[in-house]
């Protein structure tokens, strides 16, 4: 799932520059780590809502804290397909 997450990543953002190894899974996908932005969150929103069906909601979700890594992304969609 990790790689799986990853691989949405470079595709759904356009960074074919960017290999699998390159992203840590562990570190932040926002600011200091790999630098995305507000504009990445939404597509990534995307991406996930159309590749897992799952819906991200700022209203009643902690966004910052599922969106911090690639691990918490993973562990967040992993939950949500487990119910």
């Amino acid at each position: 799932m990790i790689n799986e997450i990853k691989q949405l990543i470079i595709t759904s953002l356009n960074l074919p520059d960017l290999k699998l190894s390159d992203i840590d899974e562990n570190a932040p996908l926002f600011n200091e780590g790999l630098g995305l932005d507000s504009v990445d969150a939404l597509e990534l929103s995307l991406a996930i809502k159309k590749q897992y069906d799952i819906e991200l909601n700022a209203k009643t979700m902690d966004l910052k804290s599922i969106f911090y890594s690639v691990k918490t992304l993973s562990d967040f969609i992993k939950e949500q397909k487990g119910k």
